[in-house]
């Protein structure tokens, strides 16, 4: 039976409460013998169903078709296949340079006589501000509206852009500022689980330009982060090719414990997976376990899917899934009655999966924990977080001694020293969906005041909730006076300290942390703690529940066992444990009954799309191509497809390359891309000012995506980074080889390009772990970076380098630059890619260093399917996707 035929077999009727639906069934491949529905992951079981709709013989072939049937717990990845999302999500910083990537092309296709309304989205396209706001004002009642009109003066540019952008493309639909964080968001509002087009019914997927796009995998929606150049691509209506992955089966057991969250479990799963090994594979949880977990604690640990490594981590549909619909205002009726005729149902009687792997996790054993200071897989027992940081001080931070320093804070004279907590933020979409977390906080809130406790003078306090009915809801419960008191005070509706929008700490204690070098923490309830990421003063970062940030914010420090030692004394002079304040799951579970309901959803989302005041009044740009401004320092026309030739150039192999890094292990998108505050003293700092920008407006990196000329500048740009070349500085420092002088790398960059040299990067295993952020590709393109080689890759990365037209190249298993001797100082000739170039082909590199001594190795290409190929080839997937759209008249 031919795919085409399959494809019409399957088309079947679903009778609704609106009446007969089409959708194409599943059950109907089983009953034929294509398959064994039951065996199948949820997760495939979704992918099996989009490749059968589309599966009319063009776009989607039968080849395509019986790849996905062939599915087996022993199946390798290996043929690609088309696999079209439904709808794609973005936030504003991956967003805006998404944005001014179409313009551009829409420019391009006008210079090239084409015509440019052709350059528009295909597939729906909603795009949430919330990674803008900064938490400049805090600890007031007036913060968030402070913080938000501070927020509309830096970035009204951009929000003009994205209000033109809603009128000139169609499908696109934008959620503005003080709203919320985009996952959280998707998951109490935009995403449906199943979707209704015309009639047809089919399950809800999408991929976002955020990597943690993942969380509404636990609402049964798939989908997960791409680098933003291939989420543009997918706007565009081009298929996302990949392979089938494996898939690994959790299996979950047992229920928490007392005392313990589901962040703590979130963290033993990010600890155990990443140490299992899961880049590039499906995550999907089962077992018994799975009924003791509300659906935001499996929203919790979906959105923690980056941290892990893996692609996708996902729950299938059952009746917590229909309950969470039913309580925020959509449509359960039609996802039960599809999801139990389609087979994609799970009860407890359903059979379980055949997975490629399993892991067992016993919730029983979960214990509260930390993770840091400086990766969200470093779980750190709550009992041994103290220990744990003593250690970190002398091995991680190279301090060996206590250092006291007096400040005075608030008319008192306060000691400051190493472990001082500086930030406490309950922020991020992890946990800010989660309400029993959060609720937690505000019991423990409650509890600390009514004792007469305070959170320390020098701890910098923030809460910055994923959605506006967490205000809601915390004001149902009696909490948020409660919360306000201890300094949460709501600072914004969006993603803050995580992301590295924490604003400036209190000026007393920056100054004792810059001039004592102060190894001074932070602690938040967020998924990323990476170095330099939260705040540039703040070297060590622990990952926490909200309520356990609240309790490092009354005990002020990290040299501190939470389990036997007082966190402070009350109002008595009495000592307070934590026990004293923590609540109990039944206080917690009673607290958030009593407090949500679906019309607080519906009263919050039901004009998600106007904005407020301060929105509306924005001018809106008219016409279908956008007027660029050669003295914008926000929005500038990328260099990228400026004369563009309609037929690509050759390939040509890379000749006498030189590095311009040579980076270690777990250098992440956070080291490459341009994130947090700009220096004056950096390029980018420099360019502002002679751009006539003052210091107080330079904003951050990531609301400056949309202009090349400041992202360029801050490029591997992290003042953390390490680069062998340059051994004794940290930060964006290297050798121009030639000369062996000493400059910045955007400096050494321009001179390579002038003297017609191109450049290469090494670097050690997870080359581009972290955020999907596309300017970490972008950005080494325009250096001059020909490629990339790395022992290994995160796959977003690898896949956003081939979309610039950046060679990923990785060493064989076990090798690296020092295997052969070599320091970074030699000349590098790259070939064998001239040629007839394939998938995961040997690479020959030849190395030469200053005497003419040559040393040759092969390397492992890791373009790995035949389309990437094409993507490298003719440049990146949007100078494929243009040429395209330009031979199509």
């Amino acid at each position: 039976m031919s795919a085409n035929e399959k494809h019409n077999g399957a088309k079947s009727t679903l009778q609704t409460n609106s009446g007969p639906m089409t959708y194409y069934s599943l059950p109907y491949l089983n009953q034929i013998g294509a398959v064994k529905l039951d065996s199948l992951p949820f997760s495939i079981r979704v992918i099996l169903e989009n490749v059968l709709r589309h599966a009319d013989g063009t776009l989607v072939t039968e080849e395509d078709l019986e790849t996905v049937l062939t599915w087996s717990p022993s199946s390798k990845p290996g043929k690609e296949f088309p696999f079209m999302p439904e709808r794609v999500v973005l936030q504003d910083f991956t967003g805006i340079p998404a944005i001014v990537d179409l313009v551009a092309m829409r420019s391009a296709m006008a210079r090239m006589g084409g015509d440019p309304k052709k350059v528009n989205p295909l597939v729906p396209v909603d795009l949430v501000i919330d990674h803008s706001v900064q938490i400049d004002f805090f600890g007031s009642s007036q913060a968030f509206q402070m913080n938000k009109t501070r927020e509309y003066e830096r970035n009204k540019e951009r929000y003009e852009l994205l209000q033109w952008a809603q009128q000139a493309f169609q499908n696109v639909r934008v959620v503005p500022p003080g709203t919320g964080i985009v996952h959280q968001v998707n998951l109490e509002y935009l995403s449906s689980v199943v979707a209704n087009r015309s009639g047809v019914l089919f399950p809800d997927t999408l991929v976002g330009a955020d990597s943690h796009t993942t969380m509404v995998n636990g609402l049964s929606v798939l989908g997960w982060g791409v680098g933003g150049i291939e989420a543009e691509a997918v706007m565009l209506g081009q298929p996302y090719y990949m392979q089938l992955p494996e898939v690994v089966g959790v299996r979950l057991s047992g229920s928490l414990r007392e005392g313990t969250t589901a962040t703590d479990l979130v963290l033993t799963v990010t600890e155990r997976l990443r140490a299992k090994g899961v880049v590039e594979k499906f995550v999907e949880y089962f077992g018994p376990g799975l009924a003791n977990l509300a659906l935001p604690d499996k929203a919790t640990i979906a959105n923690m899917c980056p941290e892990y490594g893996a692609t996708v981590g996902f729950f299938p549909i059952d009746d917590d899934t229909i309950s969470f619909l039913r309580n925020t205002g959509r449509d359960h009726q039609l996802v039960e009655s599809y999801a139990k005729a389609q087979g994609l149902f799970r009860s407890v009687e359903t059979p379980d999966p055949e997975f490629s792997e399993i892991v067992e996790i016993d919730m029983d054993e979960v214990v509260p924990s930390l993770a840091g200071p400086r990766r969200p897989q470093d779980r750190i027992p709550l009992g041994q977080v103290k220990e744990s940081f003593q250690v970190a001080l002398g091995d991680l931070f190279k301090k060996d001694a206590q250092a006291s320093v007096s400040v005075s804070l608030q008319g008192q004279q306060e000691n400051l020293g190493h472990g001082t907590v500086a930030i406490a933020a309950i922020t991020s979409c992890t946990n800010t969906s989660n309400p029993s977390v959060m609720i937690g906080a505000g019991l423990m809130a409650k509890r600390a005041v009514e004792r007469g406790m305070s959170s320390k003078p020098w701890v910098k306090t923030s809460m910055a909730p994923g959605s506006q009915v967490v205000a809601d809801y915390l004001d149902t419960a009696g909490l948020t006076s409660y919360l306000d008191q201890l300094g949460f005070h709501i600072v914004g509706y969006g993603c803050t300290t995580c992301i590295g929008n924490s604003g400036p700490l209190p000026e007393a204690v920056a100054e004792a942390v810059t001039e004592n070098d102060l190894v001074v923490a932070a602690v938040l309830s967020g998924n990323r703690n990476f170095e330099a990421r939260v705040h540039p003063q703040v070297k060590a970062n622990y990952l926490a529940s909200p309520m356990l940030v609240v309790a490092y914010a009354l005990a002020g420090r990290m040299d501190i066992d939470l389990t036997s030692e007082p966190l402070t004394k009350d109002q008595n002079g009495d000592d307070v444990y934590l026990h004293d304040i923590w609540p109990s799951q039944q206080e917690i579970s009673n607290a958030v009954s009593s407090s949500l309901d679906p019309e607080k959803f519906a009263s919050r989302y039901g004009n998600v799309f106007s904005g407020d005041e301060e929105w509306g009044n924005l001018p809106v740009p008219k016409g279908d191509q956008y007027t660029w401004s050669e003295t914008s320092t926000y929005v500038r026309e990328v260099p990228f497809f400026m004369d563009l030739p309609t037929e690509p150039e050759p390939t040509e192999n890379i000749l006498g390359a030189r590095a311009l890094a040579v980076l270690g292990d777990s250098v992440t998108t956070d080291h490459i891309s341009p994130a947090g505050s700009i220096s004056p003293q950096s390029p980018a700092g420099q360019y502002l000012i002679s751009q006539g920008v003052e210091p107080r407006d330079f904003n951050q990196f990531g609301a400056r995506r949309g202009s090349h000329e400041v992202m360029v500048r801050g490029t591997f740009g992290n003042a953390r980074l390490r680069n062998a070349l340059t051994p004794e500085k940290e930060g964006d420092w290297t050798i121009h080889l030639p000369t062996g002088e000493e400059m910045r790398i955007y400096d050494a960059a321009m001179r390579y390009q002038a003297e017609g040299i191109p450049l290469v990067v090494f670097a050690g295993k997870e080359y581009g772990s972290g955020s999907s952020r596309d300017w970490a590709a972008k950005g080494p393109n325009l250096l001059g970076v020909k490629a990339a080689i790395a022992e290994s890759y995160e796959r977003i990365h690898r896949s956003n380098l081939i979309g610039m037209g950046v060679l990923p190249l990785q060493f064989k298993a076990g090798e690296s630059l020092g295997t052969f001797g070599l320091s970074g100082n030699e000349t590098f000739n790259v070939s064998g890619i001239a040629d007839d170039l394939k998938p995961l082909q040997d690479v020959e590199i030849t190395a030469t260093d200053a005497k003419g001594a040559t040393v040759s190795f092969s390397v492992t290409l890791r373009i790995d399917t035949n389309v990437e190929v094409d993507y490298y080839q003719q440049g990146g997937v949007l100078h494929t996707v243009l040429r395209r759209m330009l031979s199509e008249g």
